[in-house]
């Protein structure tokens, strides 16, 4: 008799590249308008990040955009714009080949986003276009304006018949609405309110490039796709969380709007607590979008408020003061150009949160994030906690440092893992050593940019990676808190920190108390 081999099931192959086959969506065609198609955001990453998707084949063969602006254009002079935004800032060359193909499906319409007629004009001029290119209605509106003029674009937009139903035979609308959703629980609620009062929630796709960029989208499949972490990934085995997100360069040219908002809103309110969400989120059944968006829903539902007597103990703000930044003596913040000599914007805030559930009770979650700090870096560092006292952790006076799994967001994108080693020789000498993978290094070409992820996604309709109604409420609600602290306070003068540092003294002190430290980075 003879012995067959056993077939192989059909996930396990001699190629180690797995793929999630069922239900994937592909991108649709469509047309891709974008409002403020002549301003700084496009050029620098919309239309960088489409033309590198068409150069890896990744847009859908009928496609075209137009950009919607008051700068005055014709569609030469902005195909000249998008190829200039392209040369400076594509993560690939200009391809000489591939460009005339691209450039042909840019078109520029000229109007104001308060005039009605202006609207009805770049709906002729769709229905004009969309026919040459095989597109059959399918249309995406990138809002990469200011928050003051969602609501009148939105309505401007309802109004003129650009707003199809959502009815399974329409064409599809779907809206991008660029952070920040608000700068306080009042305002974010406004307009959402507005949102869906013109579209359906469906049609929303509420933008945070954090979630676009690879590191952050292996999370899931780091966690969920290799036995080793999920039985450790709770308070069991984690002692704490950091996470960092760095900045080396000041406020530039973003003054007049970040002296309004900071870093609690510009950056903790968005990205930081969806990267926590990520961390923290309980085993998803299945990567539906809404069934993702749940479990991270549930997550911002478990933030333990920080009450007003602990201020103190949980949250550090403080602004930076002049100092050196990559060898560059650079002033400080109240010293820049287009900020008040009197400001009280934090440039800088660390916090210390808790998320109370079941398989987090206990464990901080450490949060820093500031401007003109040594380096632009961001990492959330999974710290475990240290071994029995015993064997090689006896000596109390060199005590063994505890594991670390460390995900670099930015620059270098890729993980690594601390652990203890013995040193070659006779003797038992025990150093920690890092594990390290980096996704340029094992996979060799750039990865892809956060903006070229999503917009294929918008164009495929997986909202997956982008935040729902809820979720921009329920973050409001848990800073609102704090910054209703803050204003009570009436603070007059913020702590400094030198340009260049990592931070005030106060910030080392928030962790320092709980007997722990930040991370060099």
């Amino acid at each position: 008799m003879q012995l067959r081999e056993p077939s192989k099931p059909d996930w396990q192959s001699d190629n180690p590249l797995k793929e999630l086959k069922a239900d994937i969506a592909l991108p649709q065609p469509c047309s891709v308008i974008i409002f403020g198609g002549g301003g700084d955001l496009t050029r620098r990453k919309l239309l960088p990040a489409l033309y590198n998707q068409g150069l890896d084949g990744e847009l859908p063969t009928n496609f075209s955009v137009v950009g919607f602006a008051l700068e005055t254009h014709d569609d030469n002079s902005y195909r000249e714009f998008a190829r200039e935004g392209v040369e400076k800032y594509s993560r690939q060359k200009l391809d000489a080949r591939y460009w005339p193909d691209f450039a042909r499906t840019l078109h520029y319409q000229q109007g104001s986003f308060d005039d009605p007629e202006a609207y009805q004009r770049l709906k002729a001029r769709l229905e004009e276009i969309e026919p040459q290119f095989g597109i059959p209605g399918n249309r995406i509106f990138y809002l990469a304006i200011p928050p003051s003029l969602i609501e009148t674009c939105v309505r401007q937009l309802k109004q003129a018949g650009l707003v199809s139903p959502v009815d399974g035979a329409s064409p599809f609308t779907r809206v991008i609405v660029e952070k920040p959703i608000g700068r306080d629980l009042e305002s974010a609620r406004l307009i959402n309110a507005t949102l869906c009062e013109n579209l359906d929630e469906r049609q929303i796709y509420r933008i945070d490039h954090y979630l676009g960029k690879e590191t952050v989208q292996n999370i899931l499949v780091m966690r969920f796709g290799n036995a080793i972490f999920e039985p450790v990934w709770n308070s069991r085995y984690i002692d704490h969380v950091q996470i960092t997100v760095a900045e080396a360069e000041g406020v530039g040219t973003r003054a007049g709007y970040y002296d309004k908002a900071g870093a609690l809103r510009d950056m903790v309110q968005n990205h930081i607590l969806q990267l926590l969400t990520l961390i923290a989120m309980e085993p998803p059944w299945s990567m539906d979008a809404d069934v993702i968006r749940n479990h991270r829903q549930d997550v911002l539902n478990c933030l333990r408020p920080i009450a007003r007597k602990d201020l103190d103990d949980h949250v550090v703000r403080a602004q930076y003061g002049q100092g050196f930044v990559t060898g560059e003596h650079v002033p400080g913040y109240r010293r820049e150009e287009n900020i008040a000599h009197d400001s009280t914007t934090e440039t800088f805030v660390a916090l210390k949160v808790f998320v109370d559930s079941w398989r987090w009770a206990g464990v901080p979650f450490y949060i820093r994030t500031g401007k003109r700090m040594p380096k632009r870096a961001s990492e959330i560092a999974i710290q475990f906690k240290s071994i029995p006292p015993i064997l090689f952790n006896s000596d109390p006076d060199h005590r063994l440092e505890p594991n670390v799994l460390a995900l670099s967001i930015q620059p270098n994108e890729g993980l690594s893992m601390r652990i203890a080693t013995k040193l070659p020789g006779p003797r038992v000498r025990v150093y920690p050593v890092k594990m390290d993978f980096r996704y340029g290094s094992t996979f060799g070409d750039q990865s892809p940019e956060a903006y070229e992820r999503l917009l294929l996604d918008v164009m495929a309709g997986d909202a997956t990676l982008f935040m729902r109604r809820d979720a921009v409420e329920a973050s409001w609600v848990w800073i609102q808190n704090i910054l209703d602290a803050w204003a009570e306070t009436q603070t007059r003068w913020l702590p400094e920190y030198p340009a260049g540092t990592w931070g005030p003294l106060e910030s080392d002190r928030l962790v320092d108390a709980d007997g722990r430290r930040w991370r060099m980075l």
